[in-house]
């Protein structure tokens, strides 16, 4: 029987080359991951936006209020919408805005994606 001595395990080299690859699949990933959180950010605010309007429409129907008229968050808050939400991207609470004003509402992020 033989015995092995010094033969068991990795070399430096094997060792240094499976951290670079692994660094070189990170490296390329990364951006992605951060990409697509800031895409999912937008569209939530997006969405979250469509909601308000929504539920601005219907505060002024049943308020019959004209074009023009001011809207609070308070008053489209357990009525029209479950609670106050704020811009996902941002952590900014929306600007609600008057009735019928383009633009309206806005969460003030200044991101060309976050617009109605």
């Amino acid at each position: 029987m033989k015995k092995r001595l010094g033969k068991g395990g990795f070399t430096l080299v094997e060792i240094m080359i499976v951290v670079a690859i692994i660094g070189l699949l990170a490296a390329i990933a990364i951006p992605n991951f951060v990409k697509a959180r800031t895409t999912a950010q937008a569209n939530a605010c997006v969405a979250n936006l469509k909601q308000i309007d929504g539920a601005k429409t219907l505060y002024a129907l049943d308020s019959n209020l004209a074009t023009g008229g001011a809207v609070a968050m308070t008053d489209l808050v357990t009525d029209y919408i479950q609670s106050t939400p704020t811009c996902p991207a941002t952590t900014v609470a929306y600007t609600v805005g008057n009735i019928g004003q383009s633009g309206t509402p806005s969460c003030g992020s200044g991101i060309s994606t976050h617009a109605l």
